[in-house]
């Protein structure tokens, strides 16, 4: 940094100190964000159960002296979160429209992001930190899809379901002077009053990780430079992000519009469970066979100069041994087995008794992670059992198709904007009332797609299902595809068979008058 960025900085303290510059210690601080602090400490706290960023266990040992170590721990909410994602979503899902140009579109777009792989990794870290973004924008004339986690999606009203205004924060750091200087892009979603869309961008810079810091210019950062304080957009009808919320009441915060992680109602169990690991692990390692013996069997060869005369005083055990430790008291001191038994029985059933707790907590069926004595379940028997996972998984769908339909509907009103796009054109000009989102999750590992065929065209037969809708279940075709389908199929006639086409015998020739 030149000496010059120097004084400005000094400038802005200064300014901020007499309330000209604009100053935050945390996003929260901002008065156009109603939501509490406390929401996001709750946030930090998943997170770091996510990451399984634990800290150290301190004890005392034998000496009565403190000491740390590493807490051997088993990171449940990563397990947990991760079976979740994989049985509500998997890459072999679609997501079509019934126009034909925003179709084409949505595959562009979810190809360039990848958006399919990309969808349950990031759904994995929703589940476990309580919910997620997702905003379209525009890039070198591209759709782009921007990730948001919980940590950096603020709303800016409380006591609502429906999110419509939002700040999302994204953090960067460099390194000036030798120090570490951390940047804040603050982006305001909002509505003015005359129904327009408002984008606001501004920029903090802070030398704390625990302050925001003072207002600068966006060009401070050249990842920034050329982007507008503000943009106004109309015509939209709903806002440019798509946000994911964990089912359920958020019963830490009865206001907010925000979801609950795996964490936060199962904290305590999580620590049971890593508290009953860490001492097992423990108690294996300090179970490790011990043998006292006379401290004289341990004391090595006596040394004349350099050299050991190991004849005076031959080694009673080998070199590698590791189970035999010197004592001291009388001389006629007996070997001693000081081996502790190791409680694998104990640890066992009490881990299985905290991990069944858990699989209630959060919604997952008993064998998740534990043994049951009807062993490993089948996916359709999970469905014929009604069982606890197909029930959570159904909640959650819920809350993703909604997701993916207001991510299509943000990508369309995105591409309805010529203004973002180099050349002032729109790469969608349809309605998007008339547009109809078909989502196929692809769930096999819950449906037996023979079982629903069959199903279907005795439906179908039975006239309560239409060829069309048919068509749209069993072989995963958008509405538009299913119409042509069957268009081909009215036109197409049979060929008949070449038996059709012999010649009468001759008792079918007709009797000819004399």
């Amino acid at each position: 940094m030149g000496l010059i960025s120097r004084l400005k900085n000094i400038l802005r303290k200064g300014g901020a100190s007499l309330g000209m510059v604009k100053s935050l210690t945390n996003i929260t601080d901002d008065e156009r964000i109603a939501m509490p602090a406390s929401e996001y400490e709750r946030i930090a706290v998943a997170r770091r159960y996510y990451k399984d960023d634990l800290g150290k266990v301190k004890y005392k040992n034998s000496y009565s002296e403190e000491q740390s170590r590493e807490l051997s721990s088993v990171n449940v909410t990563k397990m947990a979160a991760r079976r979740l994602a994989s049985v509500i979503f998997n890459e072999q899902c679609t997501i079509t429209a019934n126009d034909q140009t925003a179709n084409d579109l949505l595959e562009e777009v979810f190809a360039d992001n990848d958006f399919y792989n990309q969808y349950e990794d990031k759904l994995e870290e929703a589940l476990a930190l309580g919910g997620g973004a997702i905003r379209p924008y525009v890039v070198d004339d591209k759709i782009k899809l921007a990730w948001i986690n919980a940590s950096q999606f603020y709303p800016l009203h409380t006591n609502t379901n429906e999110i419509q205004e939002a700040a999302v924060a994204s953090t960067t750091t460099r390194a000036e002077n030798h120090q570490t200087v951390y940047y804040t892009l603050l982006e305001f979603h909002q509505w003015t009053a005359n129904g327009d869309y408002q984008i606001t961008n501004e920029l903090y810079r802070s030398e704390s990780a625990s302050s925001i810091g003072l207002q600068v210019p966006l060009d401070t950062l050249d990842d920034y430079r050329g982007l507008s304080p503000k943009t106004t957009l109309n015509g939209l009808t709903a806002p440019l992000f798509a946000y994911f919320k964990t089912p359920g009441a958020n019963n830490k915060n009865l206001e907010s519009p925000l979801g609950l992680g795996l964490v936060d109602n199962a904290r305590k169990l999580i620590d049971a469970i890593n508290s009953t690991h860490d001492q097992f692990v423990w108690e294996v390692k300090m179970g490790q066979r011990r043998v006292a013996v006379p401290a004289e069997m341990l004391r090595p060869n006596p040394n004349y100069g350099r050299k050991q005369i190991p004849d005076l005083r031959p080694a009673v055990f080998d070199a590698d041994e590791n189970v035999f430790v010197g004592m001291y008291g009388a001389d006629d001191m007996k070997i001693t087995d000081l081996t502790s038994p190791i409680r694998t029985d104990q640890y066992q059933s009490t881990m299985n008794f905290f991990l069944e707790e858990f699989e209630n907590a959060i919604g997952l069926s008993q064998g998740t992670f534990t043994s049951t004595p009807s062993g490993v379940q089948t996916a359709t028997e999970v469905v014929t059992n009604n069982s606890m996972t197909y029930q959570t998984r159904s909640s959650y769908l819920t809350q993703v198709q909604k997701q993916m339909e207001s991510l299509v509907l943000a990508i369309l009103e995105v591409a309805g904007c010529g203004e973002l796009f180099s050349d002032g054109k729109p790469r969608y000009t349809g309605n998007f009332d008339d547009v109809e989102v078909n989502i196929d999750f692809a769930d096999g590992v819950f449906t037996d797609k023979t079982t629903q065929f069959t199903q279907d065209s005795q439906a179908v037969a039975l006239g309560v299902l239409s060829k069309k809708r048919f068509l749209m279940r069993n072989y995963s075709l958008d509405e538009a595809t299913a119409e042509k389908w069957l268009e081909e199929s009215m036109t197409e006639q049979p060929e008949m068979p070449m038996s059709d086409y012999q010649e009468p015998g001759p008792e079918e020739e007709p009797n000819k008058q004399e």
